[in-house]
């Protein structure tokens, strides 16, 4: 390894070098998302990050156990305050006019998640080796509540078991909102129990008679709380300490802030050793929202347009969202969008034209230079997932490549397969890593192309020069540009999008 593998730490408010448990071996824990409705970019940036540190920590040939959740019960619309009240987002989004298609929650939940597997392999994201669902693990979070209420850290009321706040001396720590005072202030307005001892503490288990989703438990019929899930996740899994904890900048209070006063309750151990955050995304310099019509999920922009999606190549979406660091604020935009398209589409160049040289003599001519371009893209990696210093890096191996073209020999051209493949594993921007169209396939606009190229292959044997121009306009509309030759048909995206 050419240097340690730095991240900052919102624990300490500062860039660490990892300290991972077990030498050699990571553990790491992601928050997934609520199955009410698609995931959008911004959650997929947060889920972006976590890959990135999976296929770091792999390049440097640590083994790796990553872990990622399904919130499909207990998230509330108050959630993002410390009190969960308001109501179960997935018993919302049933009432709202996409969830009339659903016989119940139960449908609605299994439909969304099956929906965000599909978005995952569509932006090259590597499946965990755990992904757990909160429904799946509801009798161990009932043992989890079961042991905080008989440690004296919890205690029940009429409509509900609490965490007790002032039991744990260390809350806050992750956030910074120390003061009893200030957090009292900030929660004040969603205190929904009287019978609840402290302002600040929060629900484990909640008793709600009109919930749609009921477990029977040692208090009665309800459901969990949303902090207590992860923590309880996360460890069965992962043992009682983990590695690294990652979400979005959003969880760190209260989520993450409830979670580890839950579990190193539990455990009497620091619950993470790192706490990585990837900070809001924006869209053309405004917050993401359906009300300023810039609000898109993953398939809003990969499907075709004939599908009311604008047809982007999954991997320039992914390169994109990849722009920006991920500790900072970053503003997605078309030009952004547009770049990416034009790198995703010279990283495909590049490997079709070291594919057709491998059969050439002659000594490498590149080998080295590519060495030295993948080493400053795994470097930039391990100095905190500086992914612009990363792509450039990877760019720059790209020229030299497409420089060499031709004098190309075969030794070269294994040389620029080698470090494309390299630049993959580490950056997940060449090519897809799983081809199974069985669950959703990787790229719906792909797919379709090809359906027509055949057709219009089809016609031209038939001369039917009317049916295949027409078809050739077809596919033109779809933003897809054809290159004819006595090889065959192929095709490469238009990089010029708009908004």
């Amino acid at each position: 390894m050419s240097r340690p593998f730095t991240l900052f730490n919102t624990l300490t408010g500062k860039a660490e070098p990892l300290s991972i448990i077990e030498p050699g071996h990571l553990r790491f824990y992601c928050c997934g998302p609520t199955v009410y409705s698609h995931a959008h970019i911004g959650n997929f940036r947060s889920f972006l990050t976590a890959d990135l540190i999976l296929r770091t920590a792999q390049a440097i040939g640590w083994k790796t156990t990553y872990v990622t959740n399904i919130t499909d019960v207990g998230h509330l619309t108050a959630d993002d305050t410390i009190d969960p009240s308001g109501e179960d987002r997935m018993a919302k989004a049933l009432r709202s006019k996409e969830g009339e298609g659903f016989a119940n929650v139960w449908d609605l939940a299994r439909y969304y998640a099956n929906s965000l597997i599909e978005d995952w392999r569509t932006l090259n994201l590597r499946e965990p080796d755990v992904r757990p669902r909160a429904t799946e693990h509801v009798r161990e979070q009932i043992r989890a509540v079961e042991q905080l209420v008989a440690a004296g850290a919890a205690y029940q009321t009429t409509n509900g078991v609490y965490f007790s706040v002032p039991s744990f001396a260390r809350y806050g720590a992750l956030s910074g909102n120390m003061a009893a005072n200030s957090l009292e202030t900030a929660v004040r307005s969603v205190v929904v129990d009287p019978e609840k001892r402290d302002p600040r503490d929060f629900a484990l288990w909640k008793m709600d008679p009109g919930h749609l989703m009921q477990w029977h438990s040692p208090w009665g019929w309800g459901f969990p709380g949303w902090h207590i899930e992860c923590s309880v996740m996360a460890q069965l899994y992962l043992g009682p300490q983990i590695d690294i904890h990652t979400g979005g900048e959003d969880l760190i209070f209260p989520h993450h802030e409830c979670e580890i006063a839950q579990a190193e309750t539990l455990t009497g151990s620091p619950f993470a050793r790192h706490w990585v955050h990837t900070r809001f995304l924006q869209v053309e310099g405004k917050k993401m929202s359906k009300r300023f019509g810039n609000f898109f999920t993953v398939r809003d922009l990969v499907a075709p347009s004939r599908d009311s999606g604008r047809g982007i190549a999954p991997l320039a979406l992914r390169l994109a969202l990849m722009a920006g660091q991920y500790r900072k604020p970053f503003n997605f935009t078309f030009a952004t969008l547009n770049d990416s398209a034009r790198h995703a589409q010279r990283f495909t160049d590049a490997a079709a034209l070291v594919k057709g040289y491998t059969d050439r003599n002659g000594s490498d001519t590149i080998g080295d230079r590519l060495s030295d371009s993948y080493n400053r893209a795994l470097d930039a990696m391990l100095d905190d997932l500086n992914t612009p210093a990363a792509i450039a890096a990877a760019l720059d191996g790209v020229k030299v490549i497409f420089g060499a073209r031709n004098t190309m020999s075969g030794a070269s051209a294994r040389a620029g397969i080698h470090f494309l493949e390299q630049i993959n594993a580490l950056l997940g921007i060449v090519s897809h890593e799983s081809e199974d169209t069985t669950r959703g396939g990787v790229d719906p606009l792909a797919e379709k192309v090809e359906v027509l190229i055949e057709e219009r292959t089809e016609a031209r044997r038939a001369k039917d020069w009317v049916r295949a121009d027409a078809i050739r306009d077809e596919i033109s509309a779809l933003g897809i540009e054809l290159m004819d030759s006595s090889a065959g048909t192929t095709w490469r995206r238009k990089t010029e999008l708009t908004s």
